[in-house]
Order: C-alpha cells, then structure tokens, then sequence
C-alpha cells in the first residue's frame, strides 16, 4: 500500500481541522448576536471547548491503539459533521456548550490519529512530514476568515459555513474509508495492535515529564500572544486596532514559514541544537514584543516569535517519538493536553492580571511563559541526550 494516500488524506484533515478550530471565534460576534450570549457565555463557550480537546487528547492517547486508524478516523469525521450540522441548528447557547464540548473531543483524537499515523508512516523523516502537516493546519487557520468573508458575499449566516464544512467532512470520511479497503485487501498490511495504552508508565520517563512541560509553554506562549497581543497593542500602546491587527500578522506569517522551513536545517543543525535556537528565537521575540514601542519593533518581534515557535511543537513531538515509538499515541495526547492547559493559563491568567493591574502589566505573561518553554526544552534535550547514550527506551 503506497504512503502516499493516507498521507494526503491526514493532510487534507488537518487543513480542515484548522479551519474549524478558527473558524469559532470568526464567527462568534455573529453567534453572540442572534443567540444573545453574553460576555460570560462567550468564556465558557472556548473554556468548554478546550475541556473537550483535553478529554480527547487523553482518550485519543490511551485507546486509538486499539482501533484500526483509518476507520476511526472516517467515523470521527461523520461523528463531527453530525455535531457541525446539530450546532447549526442551534437556538440556545446552551445547545453550544454541548455540541462544543463533543466538537473538542473528536477533534483532539483525530489529531492523536494524524500524528502518529504520520509518525509510523514516515518514520526516517519524521519531523520533516510532521512539520508538513501542521504547516497544512496553519494554512487552514490562515483560510477561515477568508472563507467566512466570501460564504457571506451571498450567505450573511453563520450557519452555512459549518454546513459546507460538515459536507466537506463527509467527504474526507469517504477517502479514508476508501484507503482503509485498499489496505485491508493488501496481504502485507499490519493488523492494529488491540492493547490499550498507559500515561503512567510514559510518565515514569523523566525526559517525556519534560515534553509535558514543554507543551504546556508551547501553548501558553502561542495562545497567550494570539489572544491578547491585540488588545495590548491598542490598550495599552494606543495603536488602532487595524493596525494591531496587521502587526500581529507577522506572528502568524512567522508561524507558518518556521513549519514549511525548519526541517530543511536540520541535517546541518541537528535536532537538538535546532531545538534550542528556535526556543532562543521565541523567547527573544517575546522579551521584544514586552519592551519594545515602535511600529518596527513590535512587527519584528512578532515575526520573532513566529519563526521560533512555529518549528517546535512538530520537531519536539517528532523528537520524542525517535526515542519511544510504540508509545506514539500517548505523546501525542500528552503534548495535546500540555499545550491545552498552557492555553488556558494564559488566557486566563493574562485577563485575571488585566484585570487587577492592567494589560500593560500583564502582558509580561509572555516573556515569563516564553522562559519557561525556554527552560523546559533545554531540560527535555538534555533527558533526550542521556536516553539516548543509555541505548535507548
């Protein structure tokens, strides 16, 4: 069976997911406006979501072993066009919170199935492909508003671009139910191991202890600049907000270049030493993005941030799964979830801080989550290194 069509359908997926996962705050002044959720309703609307995405990681980590990959991945895909097509329907923001919650669930374990389904196939290229694929789900981010814009030309409803998308869906389910006949008609096709997997026993490994930490600043840096780098250019620099905006571009930019590019150096960098000049790159970024109070400065230290941070998430996951591959699920639900809480540390904690002292002070939780990813991947490269001279897991 040729690689080459599960690895377009996990690419096609994960540029969907991207536009899925964006596309909610797209549209969310729309929601809040024909379903009357307040500000409140609004919180919980994402906090939900990530408790979905949290649960799943888990779940995804533990038992997609016990699955055929390809076939889960079809039914998760029609399991989110029924809840895409549930939320559309929707009256209440109650209706929300509940079709929210599943929409997480399922998402977080079709990344799981993505990742390691992409680790196994690729395995002497690793990284290389496993930052293809996020690259893919950046581009889907980059696309949601520009779909949402055009879909409104002659469809003003927030509606229909989860209708298009759960079409869409559909059709995903059909090629991977499509590749799973082919493979099992291939007589040198594997049987999926029917075992579970345990969390504690990777956790008994002080070097993927460290990868948890490591995601967990991964995605408290990457939210916690998404989220609120806006609101502390116009706030507390006075810039207008179109201008904010387009400065924060230069993070998403960098985002995007550092996952199509960061595998191209590392035949000449090595893994290990890429990974710390990247997390050098984003801390610096950050520490910019603080002190800095030009136009200039603040577009650089965005795209600072970008290129270092973009490259990480693909190349410390990959890095991890080179030193224990059987237990590629479980790091994939294992960075999932770090990177989830991370997001929600800085999005609350950034506003708690606001709140008290103002988003000019508060914003300082960017550079010290930036340390702390900083500190975690230095300690995660040294466990690697002493792993790997010890032969291994």
């Amino acid at each position: 069976m040729s690689r080459f069509h599960p690895t377009a359908l996990i690419f096609s997926g994960f540029f969907l997911l991207g536009l899925l996962i964006i596309l909610w705050g797209v549209l969310l002044p729309d929601l809040n406006s024909e379903l009357g959720m307040t500000a409140a309703q609004s919180g919980w609307f994402f906090m939900v979501m990530a408790l979905g995405t949290v649960t799943g990681a888990y779940l995804g980590g533990k038992y997609v072993q016990k699955f055929n990959f390809l076939k889960l991945f079809a039914s998760l895909a029609l399991l989110e066009t029924v809840i895409l097509l549930g939320i559309s329907l929707a009256q209440y923001a109650w209706h929300l919170l509940l079709g929210i919650f599943l929409f997480g669930l399922f998402c977080s374990v079709m990344f799981t199935i993505g990742h390691t389904l992409i680790a196994r196939l690729h395995a002497n290229k690793r990284a290389k492909m496993m930052g293809l694929m996020d690259f893919m789900f950046s581009l889907g981010t980059l696309a949601a508003p520009f779909l949402v814009v055009v879909m409104y030309w002659w469809l003003p409803d927030w509606r229909w671009p989860l209708r298009l998308l759960a079409l869409l869906l559909v059709l995903l389910a059909a090629y991977a139910l499509l590749i799973a006949r082919q493979v099992k008609a291939d007589p040198t096709a594997a049987e999926a191991p029917k075992h579970s997997l345990s969390y504690k026993a990777v956790l008994k490994q002080p070097v993927f202890v460290a990868l948890a930490l490591a995601m967990f600043g991964y995605g408290a840096v990457e939210w916690g600049n998404g989220n609120w780098f806006v609101s502390y250019a116009s706030s507390a620099l006075l810039y207008p907000t179109e201008q904010a905006r387009l400065i924060f571009a230069w993070f998403t930019g960098g985002m995007v270049l550092s996952r199509l590019g960061f595998a191209y150096l590392i035949p000449y960098l090595g893994a290990t030493r890429l990974l710390r000049l990247l997390v050098m790159m984003t801390l610096a970024g950050a520490l910019l993005l603080k002190l800095a109070d030009s136009t200039l400065l603040l577009s650089l230290g965005n795209g600072l941030l970008g290129l270092g941070l973009g490259g990480v998430y693909p190349l410390l996951l990959s890095a991890a799964m080179d030193l224990d591959a059987r237990n590629g699920p479980v790091l994939s639900g294992l960075s999932n979830i770090g990177g989830s809480l991370g997001c929600q540390l800085a999005g609350l904690g950034t506003g708690l801080w606001a709140n008290v002292a103002g988003i000019g002070t508060a914003f300082w939780m960017l550079p010290l989550v930036a340390l702390w990813l900083f500190a975690s991947v230095w300690l995660f490269s040294r466990r690697a290194r002493v792993l790997q001279a010890a032969g291994g897991i």
